[in-house]
Protein backbone atom coordinates (compact mmCIF):
# COMPACT_ATOMS: atom_id res chain seq x y z
CA UNK A 1 0.00 0.00 0.00
CA UNK A 2 1.36 3.41 -1.00
CA UNK A 3 2.21 5.95 1.68
CA UNK A 4 1.62 9.66 1.18
CA UNK A 5 4.24 12.00 2.64
CA UNK A 6 4.64 15.73 2.11
CA UNK A 7 8.08 15.84 0.51
CA UNK A 8 10.30 18.26 -1.38
CA UNK A 9 12.48 16.78 -4.11
CA UNK A 10 16.18 16.56 -3.35
CA UNK A 11 16.76 18.59 -6.52
CA UNK A 12 15.27 21.59 -4.67
CA UNK A 13 17.35 21.42 -1.49
CA UNK A 14 20.54 20.01 -3.00
CA UNK A 15 20.51 21.40 -6.54
CA UNK A 16 23.24 20.04 -8.81
CA UNK A 17 24.34 20.73 -12.34
CA UNK A 18 25.03 17.05 -12.99
CA UNK A 19 23.59 13.68 -12.08
CA UNK A 20 23.90 11.59 -9.99
CA UNK A 21 24.13 13.51 -6.70
CA UNK A 22 27.43 12.71 -5.01
CA UNK A 23 28.00 13.11 -1.28
CA UNK A 24 31.50 12.25 -0.15
CA UNK A 25 34.00 12.66 2.65
CA UNK A 26 35.77 10.62 5.32
CA UNK A 27 34.05 8.02 7.46
CA UNK A 28 35.21 10.00 10.48
CA UNK A 29 36.50 13.53 10.98
CA UNK A 30 39.83 12.73 12.64
CA UNK A 31 41.71 16.03 12.63
CA UNK A 32 41.08 19.47 11.17
CA UNK A 33 43.86 19.01 8.61
CA UNK A 34 42.54 15.61 7.51
CA UNK A 35 38.99 16.94 7.18
CA UNK A 36 39.83 20.17 5.34
CA UNK A 37 42.45 18.64 3.05
CA UNK A 38 40.11 15.80 2.06
CA UNK A 39 37.33 18.32 1.42
CA UNK A 40 39.54 20.50 -0.78
CA UNK A 41 40.65 17.53 -2.87
CA UNK A 42 37.06 16.37 -3.26
CA UNK A 43 35.91 19.85 -4.28
CA UNK A 44 38.76 20.02 -6.81
CA UNK A 45 37.35 17.01 -8.68
CA UNK A 46 34.25 19.06 -9.53
CA UNK A 47 32.14 15.92 -9.03
CA UNK A 48 31.04 16.24 -5.39
CA UNK A 49 27.89 18.13 -4.37
CA UNK A 50 28.08 17.83 -0.58
CA UNK A 51 30.66 16.85 2.04
CA UNK A 52 30.09 14.19 4.68
CA UNK A 53 31.94 13.13 7.82
CA UNK A 54 31.09 11.19 10.96
CA UNK A 55 31.43 13.31 14.10
CA UNK A 56 29.93 10.84 16.57
CA UNK A 57 30.67 7.22 15.66
CA UNK A 58 28.48 4.44 17.12
CA UNK A 59 30.97 1.57 17.36
CA UNK A 60 29.99 -2.04 17.97
CA UNK A 61 32.56 -2.48 20.73
CA UNK A 62 34.27 0.02 23.07
CA UNK A 63 37.89 0.99 22.59
CA UNK A 64 37.53 1.94 18.92
CA UNK A 65 37.57 5.51 17.63
CA UNK A 66 34.19 6.99 18.49
CA UNK A 67 34.54 10.33 16.75
CA UNK A 68 35.84 13.78 17.57
CA UNK A 69 32.58 15.00 19.06
CA UNK A 70 31.56 18.66 18.92
CA UNK A 71 35.13 19.74 18.21
CA UNK A 72 34.84 17.91 14.88
CA UNK A 73 31.86 20.05 13.88
CA UNK A 74 34.22 23.05 13.74
CA UNK A 75 36.41 21.19 11.25
CA UNK A 76 33.41 20.21 9.15
CA UNK A 77 32.14 23.80 9.02
CA UNK A 78 35.67 25.01 8.19
CA UNK A 79 35.72 22.58 5.25
CA UNK A 80 32.42 24.11 4.15
CA UNK A 81 33.90 27.62 4.30
CA UNK A 82 36.95 26.65 2.26
CA UNK A 83 35.12 24.69 -0.44
CA UNK A 84 31.68 26.31 -0.59
CA UNK A 85 30.08 22.85 -0.42
CA UNK A 86 27.22 22.06 2.00
CA UNK A 87 28.05 19.61 4.78
CA UNK A 88 26.24 16.70 6.42
CA UNK A 89 26.78 14.46 9.41
CA UNK A 90 25.02 11.76 11.42
CA UNK A 91 22.88 12.51 14.47
CA UNK A 92 21.63 9.96 16.97
CA UNK A 93 19.91 12.07 19.62
CA UNK A 94 18.58 15.54 20.46
CA UNK A 95 21.94 16.72 21.81
CA UNK A 96 23.60 15.92 18.47
CA UNK A 97 20.84 17.81 16.65
CA UNK A 98 21.26 20.87 18.86
CA UNK A 99 25.04 20.90 18.38
CA UNK A 100 24.74 20.59 14.58
CA UNK A 101 22.16 23.37 14.31
CA UNK A 102 24.32 25.70 16.39
CA UNK A 103 27.44 24.87 14.35
CA UNK A 104 25.72 25.48 10.98
CA UNK A 105 25.57 21.97 9.51
CA UNK A 106 23.43 22.00 6.35
CA UNK A 107 22.04 18.45 6.18
CA UNK A 108 21.60 15.76 8.82
CA UNK A 109 21.37 12.02 8.45
CA UNK A 110 20.05 9.33 10.77
CA UNK A 111 22.16 6.19 10.85
CA UNK A 112 21.08 2.56 10.62
CA UNK A 113 21.61 1.92 14.32
CA UNK A 114 19.29 4.81 15.16
CA UNK A 115 16.59 4.14 12.55
CA UNK A 116 16.00 0.78 14.21
CA UNK A 117 14.91 2.53 17.43
CA UNK A 118 11.61 4.49 17.21
CA UNK A 119 12.32 6.17 20.58
CA UNK A 120 15.55 7.69 19.23
CA UNK A 121 13.95 8.72 15.94
CA UNK A 122 11.08 10.40 17.78
CA UNK A 123 13.57 12.25 20.00
CA UNK A 124 15.29 13.60 16.90
CA UNK A 125 11.97 14.48 15.27
CA UNK A 126 10.88 16.39 18.38
CA UNK A 127 14.19 18.27 18.46
CA UNK A 128 13.69 19.31 14.82
CA UNK A 129 10.12 20.62 15.09
CA UNK A 130 9.97 24.05 13.48
CA UNK A 131 13.40 23.63 11.87
CA UNK A 132 13.69 23.70 8.07
CA UNK A 133 16.64 21.38 7.47
CA UNK A 134 17.05 18.36 5.16
CA UNK A 135 17.29 14.95 6.84
CA UNK A 136 18.37 11.70 5.20
CA UNK A 137 17.36 8.40 6.78
CA UNK A 138 19.46 5.27 6.39
CA UNK A 139 17.73 1.91 6.37
CA UNK A 140 17.65 0.07 9.72
CA UNK A 141 20.31 -2.56 10.33
CA UNK A 142 17.74 -5.34 10.03
CA UNK A 143 15.59 -5.68 6.89
CA UNK A 144 12.42 -4.11 8.30
CA UNK A 145 10.75 -1.83 5.76
CA UNK A 146 8.16 -0.63 8.28
CA UNK A 147 10.87 0.74 10.58
CA UNK A 148 12.42 2.61 7.65
CA UNK A 149 9.08 4.10 6.60
CA UNK A 150 8.15 4.75 10.22
CA UNK A 151 11.25 6.90 10.73
CA UNK A 152 10.40 8.97 7.66
CA UNK A 153 6.80 9.35 8.86
CA UNK A 154 7.90 10.55 12.32
CA UNK A 155 10.08 13.25 10.75
CA UNK A 156 7.37 14.24 8.29
CA UNK A 157 4.82 14.59 11.09
CA UNK A 158 7.27 16.91 12.85
CA UNK A 159 7.03 19.22 9.82
CA UNK A 160 10.16 18.12 7.96
CA UNK A 161 9.57 17.87 4.21
CA UNK A 162 13.15 17.84 2.90
CA UNK A 163 13.62 14.14 3.36
CA UNK A 164 15.52 11.42 1.51
CA UNK A 165 16.39 7.79 2.20
CA UNK A 166 19.82 6.16 2.07
CA UNK A 167 20.11 2.48 1.16
CA UNK A 168 23.23 1.16 2.95
CA UNK A 169 22.46 -2.56 3.02
CA UNK A 170 21.42 -4.89 5.84
CA UNK A 171 23.26 -6.96 8.41
CA UNK A 172 23.20 -10.69 7.82
CA UNK A 173 24.52 -13.78 9.60
CA UNK A 174 25.47 -15.21 6.23
CA UNK A 175 28.93 -14.19 5.09
CA UNK A 176 28.92 -13.02 1.49
CA UNK A 177 31.06 -10.81 -0.72
CA UNK A 178 29.58 -7.65 0.84
CA UNK A 179 29.83 -6.14 4.31
CA UNK A 180 26.07 -5.60 4.29
CA UNK A 181 23.62 -7.54 2.12
CA UNK A 182 22.26 -5.12 -0.53
CA UNK A 183 18.74 -6.60 -0.58
CA UNK A 184 17.89 -4.34 -3.51
CA UNK A 185 14.27 -5.43 -3.33
CA UNK A 186 13.92 -3.45 -0.07
CA UNK A 187 14.89 -0.23 -1.83
CA UNK A 188 12.59 -1.03 -4.74
CA UNK A 189 9.68 -1.69 -2.36
CA UNK A 190 10.36 1.58 -0.50
CA UNK A 191 10.23 3.50 -3.79
CA UNK A 192 7.05 1.65 -4.75
CA UNK A 193 5.43 2.54 -1.44
CA UNK A 194 6.60 6.20 -1.50
CA UNK A 195 7.16 7.13 -5.18
CA UNK A 196 7.93 10.78 -4.40
CA UNK A 197 10.81 9.84 -2.08
CA UNK A 198 14.38 10.25 -3.36
CA UNK A 199 16.69 7.36 -2.48
CA UNK A 200 20.48 7.50 -2.42
CA UNK A 201 22.83 4.54 -2.10
CA UNK A 202 25.78 4.13 0.26
CA UNK A 203 28.06 1.74 -1.67
CA UNK A 204 30.82 2.07 0.94
CA UNK A 205 28.80 0.40 3.69
CA UNK A 206 27.29 -2.20 1.38
CA UNK A 207 30.73 -3.12 0.03
CA UNK A 208 33.00 -2.86 3.05
CA UNK A 209 35.69 -3.06 0.38
CA UNK A 210 36.73 -0.25 -1.96
CA UNK A 211 37.17 -2.70 -4.86
CA UNK A 212 33.39 -3.30 -5.00
CA UNK A 213 32.24 0.32 -4.78
CA UNK A 214 32.14 0.89 -8.54
CA UNK A 215 30.04 -2.24 -9.13
CA UNK A 216 27.53 -1.37 -6.40
CA UNK A 217 27.32 2.27 -7.53
CA UNK A 218 26.41 1.24 -11.07
CA UNK A 219 23.79 -1.18 -9.78
CA UNK A 220 22.24 1.61 -7.68
CA UNK A 221 22.06 3.98 -10.64
CA UNK A 222 20.54 1.27 -12.81
CA UNK A 223 17.81 1.00 -10.17
CA UNK A 224 17.13 4.73 -10.62
CA UNK A 225 18.59 5.88 -7.29
CA UNK A 226 19.12 9.63 -7.12
CA UNK A 227 22.69 9.63 -5.92
CA UNK A 228 25.55 8.07 -3.99
CA UNK A 229 27.20 8.60 -0.62
CA UNK A 230 30.79 7.37 -0.93
CA UNK A 231 33.43 7.59 1.77
CA UNK A 232 36.71 9.26 0.75
CA UNK A 233 39.89 9.97 2.71
CA UNK A 234 43.27 11.53 1.82
CA UNK A 235 44.98 8.37 3.12
CA UNK A 236 42.37 5.58 3.33
CA UNK A 237 44.70 2.86 4.62
CA UNK A 238 45.58 5.04 7.62
CA UNK A 239 41.95 5.94 8.42
CA UNK A 240 40.89 5.59 12.05
CA UNK A 241 37.66 3.83 11.08
CA UNK A 242 36.46 1.70 8.16
CA UNK A 243 39.75 1.99 6.29
CA UNK A 244 39.03 -0.77 3.75
CA UNK A 245 35.90 0.86 2.34
CA UNK A 246 37.27 4.37 1.80
CA UNK A 247 38.84 5.70 -1.42
CA UNK A 248 41.05 8.66 -2.24
CA UNK A 249 39.42 11.72 -3.82
CA UNK A 250 41.26 10.92 -7.06
CA UNK A 251 39.90 7.37 -7.12
CA UNK A 252 36.44 8.68 -6.34
CA UNK A 253 36.63 10.83 -9.48
CA UNK A 254 37.63 7.75 -11.52
CA UNK A 255 34.71 5.75 -10.12
CA UNK A 256 32.25 8.50 -11.01
CA UNK A 257 33.72 8.93 -14.50
CA UNK A 258 33.24 5.21 -15.10
CA UNK A 259 29.55 5.18 -14.22
CA UNK A 260 26.90 5.01 -16.92
CA UNK A 261 23.94 7.25 -16.11
CA UNK A 262 20.79 6.03 -17.83
CA UNK A 263 17.45 7.76 -18.19
CA UNK A 264 14.15 6.49 -16.83
CA UNK A 265 12.57 6.55 -20.28
CA UNK A 266 13.26 7.45 -23.90
CA UNK A 267 11.45 9.65 -26.41
CA UNK A 268 12.50 7.33 -29.22
CA UNK A 269 9.29 6.01 -30.85
CA UNK A 270 10.82 2.68 -31.90
CA UNK A 271 12.01 2.12 -28.33
CA UNK A 272 8.56 2.88 -26.91
CA UNK A 273 6.77 0.66 -29.44
CA UNK A 274 9.13 -2.27 -28.88
CA UNK A 275 8.96 -1.89 -25.10
CA UNK A 276 5.18 -1.80 -25.25
CA UNK A 277 5.08 -5.08 -27.19
CA UNK A 278 7.51 -6.76 -24.78
CA UNK A 279 5.52 -5.55 -21.78
CA UNK A 280 2.32 -6.97 -23.27
CA UNK A 281 4.06 -10.32 -23.54
CA UNK A 282 5.14 -10.04 -19.90
CA UNK A 283 1.57 -9.19 -18.85
CA UNK A 284 0.18 -12.23 -20.68
CA UNK A 285 2.77 -14.52 -19.11
CA UNK A 286 2.09 -13.07 -15.64
CA UNK A 287 -1.62 -13.76 -16.12
CA UNK A 288 -0.80 -17.35 -16.99
CA UNK A 289 1.57 -17.70 -14.02
CA UNK A 290 -1.05 -16.36 -11.59
CA UNK A 291 -3.68 -18.68 -13.03
CA UNK A 292 -1.36 -21.69 -12.74
CA UNK A 293 -0.36 -20.69 -9.21
CA UNK A 294 -4.01 -20.45 -8.11
CA UNK A 295 -4.66 -23.90 -9.60
CA UNK A 296 -1.61 -25.28 -7.78
CA UNK A 297 -2.86 -23.93 -4.43
CA UNK A 298 -6.27 -25.51 -5.03
CA UNK A 299 -4.51 -28.86 -5.37
CA UNK A 300 -2.56 -28.15 -2.16
CA UNK A 301 -5.90 -27.63 -0.44
CA UNK A 302 -7.13 -31.01 -1.69
CA UNK A 303 -3.89 -32.63 -0.53
CA UNK A 304 -4.37 -31.09 2.92
CA UNK A 305 -7.88 -32.52 3.14
CA UNK A 306 -6.69 -35.96 2.04
CA UNK A 307 -3.87 -35.91 4.62
CA UNK A 308 -6.34 -34.89 7.32
CA UNK A 309 -8.68 -37.75 6.48
CA UNK A 310 -5.81 -40.22 6.62
CA UNK A 311 -4.05 -38.82 9.72
CA UNK A 312 -0.89 -37.82 7.83
CA UNK A 313 1.38 -34.90 8.79
CA UNK A 314 1.52 -31.77 6.65
CA UNK A 315 5.29 -31.72 6.20
CA UNK A 316 6.73 -34.46 4.02
CA UNK A 317 10.50 -33.88 4.07
CA UNK A 318 11.32 -36.45 1.39
CA UNK A 319 8.76 -34.95 -0.98
CA UNK A 320 10.09 -31.42 -0.34
CA UNK A 321 13.69 -32.52 -1.03
CA UNK A 322 12.53 -34.18 -4.24
CA UNK A 323 10.80 -30.97 -5.39
CA UNK A 324 13.89 -28.87 -4.66
CA UNK A 325 16.26 -31.18 -6.53
CA UNK A 326 14.10 -31.80 -9.60
CA UNK A 327 12.91 -28.20 -10.02
CA UNK A 328 16.37 -26.67 -9.63
CA UNK A 329 17.72 -29.10 -12.24
CA UNK A 330 14.84 -28.24 -14.55
CA UNK A 331 15.28 -24.53 -13.93
CA UNK A 332 18.98 -24.74 -14.71
CA UNK A 333 18.23 -26.45 -18.00
CA UNK A 334 15.87 -23.57 -18.82
CA UNK A 335 18.45 -20.92 -17.95
CA UNK A 336 17.05 -19.94 -14.53
CA UNK A 337 19.35 -18.93 -11.69
CA UNK A 338 19.35 -21.72 -9.02
CA UNK A 339 19.11 -19.14 -6.21
CA UNK A 340 16.02 -17.62 -7.83
CA UNK A 341 14.44 -21.06 -8.28
CA UNK A 342 15.16 -21.98 -4.66
CA UNK A 343 13.69 -18.74 -3.29
CA UNK A 344 10.59 -19.10 -5.48
CA UNK A 345 10.05 -22.70 -4.40
CA UNK A 346 10.40 -21.74 -0.73
CA UNK A 347 7.67 -19.11 -1.10
CA UNK A 348 5.35 -21.55 -2.90
CA UNK A 349 6.03 -24.25 -0.30
CA UNK A 350 5.38 -21.83 2.56
CA UNK A 351 2.00 -20.85 1.09
CA UNK A 352 1.14 -24.50 0.48
CA UNK A 353 1.95 -25.29 4.13
CA UNK A 354 -0.28 -22.43 5.30
CA UNK A 355 -3.18 -23.63 3.14
CA UNK A 356 -2.85 -27.22 4.40
CA UNK A 357 -2.60 -25.97 8.00
CA UNK A 358 -5.94 -24.16 7.62
CA UNK A 359 -7.50 -27.32 6.22
CA UNK A 360 -6.09 -29.42 9.07
CA UNK A 361 -7.37 -27.03 11.75
CA UNK A 362 -10.77 -26.43 10.21
CA UNK A 363 -13.57 -27.62 12.44
CA UNK A 364 -16.14 -29.54 10.43
CA UNK A 365 -19.73 -28.41 10.91
CA UNK A 366 -22.00 -31.07 12.33
CA UNK A 367 -25.43 -31.57 10.77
Amino acid sequence: MKKTLQLESISKWLPTASKPIIISGPCSAETEDQMVTTAKQLAATGKVHALRAGIWKPRTRPGQYEGAGEEGLKWLVQAKKETGLPVTTEVANAAHVDACLKAGVDILWIGARTTVNPFSVQEIADALKGVDIPVMVKNPINPDLELWIGALERLNKAGLTKLAAIHRGFSSFEKGPFRNAPMWDMGIELKTRIPELDILCDPSHIAGNRELISFISQKALDLDMAGLMIEAHINPDAAWSDAKQQVTPANLAKIIDGLVVRTVSSDNKTFKDTLSILREQIDQLDDEIMSKMAARMKISEKIGQYKKENGVTILQVNRWEEIIQTRITLGKAMGLNPDFTTDLLKLIHQESIQIQTKVMNKVEERV
